[in-house]
C-alpha cells in the first residue's frame, strides 16, 4: 500500500471510530467541517488552498495530506498547489519548510500516475 491510501484508510476509519461514539461535540465538528468547504461566496477550490495554507501554518501533516488530495480531487494544478505554498511559507517562516517537503512528496504520489496537469 503506498502513502495516500494508508493515509485516507486511516483517517476514514478512526473518523468512524470518533464518531460512533456518539459524542455531540465531536458530530458536529465534523459536520462544521464538512459544511465549511461547500460552495458558497468562495468555491470550493479556493477553500481548499486556503485550507491547506492554514494546515501548512498550523504544522499539521494530517491536514495537509487531507486538503492535498482535496485538491487533487478538484484538479487544482501543481503550480496553484506551490503557489499557495510559497505564500504559506511567507507568512509561517522557515518552521514550514519540512512540512512543504512533507507535502510536495504526498502531492507527488497522488500524481504518480497522472500527466501534469495544465
Amino acid at each position: 500500500m503506498n502513502q495516500t491510501e494508508d493515509f485516507n484508510q486511516y483517517r476514514s476509519r478512526m473518523n468512524s471510530r470518533l464518531l460512533e461514539t456518539g459524542d455531540k461535540i465531536i458530530r458536529r465538528i465534523f459536520n462544521l467541517d464538512t459544511n465549511a468547504y461547500e460552495e458558497g461566496h468562495l468555491d470550493k477550490r479556493t477553500k481548499e488552498l486556503i485550507g491547506l495554507a492554514c494546515s501548512l501554518v498550523l504544522r499539521c501533516d494530517d491536514c495537509v495530506k487531507y486538503h492535498l488530495g482535496k485538491c487533487f480531487d478538484l484538479k487544482i494544478d501543481t503550480k496553484q498547489v506551490v503557489e499557495t505554498m510559497s505564500v504559506t511559507t511567507l507568512i509561517g517562516g522557515t518552521i514550514v519548510i519540512p512540512h512543504l517537503r512533507r507535502g510536495m512528496d504526498y502531492w507527488d504520489e497522488l500524481n504518480k500516475h497522472v500527466s501534469e496537469r495544465s
